[in-house]
């Protein structure tokens, strides 16, 4: 299957998007003494991005702004790491953007006296352990004499592999999006036997099953779309129709690319002809000739019939 560009930011995103779920997200992975100074409130998300423009197919990245019960403001930068491989330079990343964000809250107050604290945090999925250092002087080529005097920080990690999957998160919300996460970057066979316990935290939070399962649909091979439809019988099957018009929509969307290249037209006309077997079973010659005398306007019109149709004559009324 085409791949989306991105799907790890996208799922990412999607998931730290909730303030419930950002909150649970820092309550849960941040060291005690860390949330114990926090406020009850959930966090809220900075709308600035600090990863630049050549980064992004690196990282993903977010912002998060907290008071703590003294009174303080405080900053959590959260950045994503999702390659397969090892990055020494997620330290300077990281120093970017504290650096960034200090330098907006200094922009927005230019009589400024103080700046408030940016903790860094790192949530790395990929699927080798983490073995770079967590100290930013880890990474820098200097004698020991010269650290009293040189920037340094430490930057909070979670690095998903080693953690249980029961044990990701007590948020079903984010222990859906996590295991998503987690196995994204796993070999096929791993991905499949995790694919209960994502299916029992999408029980549980069942309002993330499109940005779940469109992440699985482009980064979990064996997830087809009878896959999904298994999925989504089990999660929401009072919503069936209208689940599996998104994710068709969203089948021919990643497709697209791999269409113009052999001719719009030719890839329409064989997603059409999969989802109308998807949807059910045999297709009739009658309907494959229709299919290939329709035009290009015809056959999107009909696209957006297949899953809410009662039968297969009814996508060609």
């Amino acid at each position: 299957m085409t791949n989306l560009p991105q799907p790890h930011d996208r799922l990412f995103k999607a998931l730290l998007s909730h303030p419930e779920t950002a909150g649970a997200l820092l309550r849960e992975y941040l060291p005690a003494p860390i949330v114990a100074l926090l406020t009850p409130d959930n966090p809220e998300l900075v709308s600035e991005t600090f990863v630049s423009q050549e980064l992004r197919p690196v990282y993903s990245d977010r912002v998060f702004r907290s008071k703590t019960v003294t009174g303080k403001e405080v900053f959590f930068y959260t950045l994503m790491e999702h390659k397969s491989y090892l990055d020494q330079q997620v330290a300077l990343q990281l120093g970017r953007g504290i650096m960034g964000i200090k330098e907006m809250v200094a922009k927005q107050d230019p009589d400024w006296t103080v700046l408030p604290a940016v903790l860094p945090f790192v949530l790395f999925h990929g699927a080798q352990e983490w073995t770079i250092p967590t100290e930013f002087l880890g990474v820098v080529d200097a004698d020991p004499a010269f650290h009293p005097y040189l920037m340094n920080f430490s930057y909070i990690l979670a690095d998903l592999g080693p953690i249980p999957d029961s044990r990701l998160a007590r948020d079903a919300r984010l222990r859906a999006g996590l295991l998503a996460l987690k196995y994204g970057t796993r070999d096929a066979k791993s991905q499949m036997a995790a694919l209960e316990n994502i299916i029992a935290a999408l029980l549980e939070a069942p309002e993330l099953i499109i940005p779940v399962v469109i992440y699985m649909l482009t980064t979990f091979p064996s997830v087809d779309q009878n896959k999904v439809h298994e999925i989504v019988l089990q999660v929401c099957p009072q919503e069936e129709t209208k689940m599996l018009s998104i994710f068709a929509r969203e089948i021919i969307d990643q497709n697209k690319q791999a269409w113009l290249q052999k001719g719009e037209q030719n890839g329409w006309m064989e997603a059409i002809l999969e989802l109308l077997g998807e949807r059910f079973g045999v297709v009739p010659e009658w309907a494959r000739l229709r299919v290939a005398e329709a035009d290009l306007e015809t056959l999107k019109r009909w696209s957006k019939k297949i899953f809410g149709a009662e039968t297969i004559e009814h996508v060609f009324q």
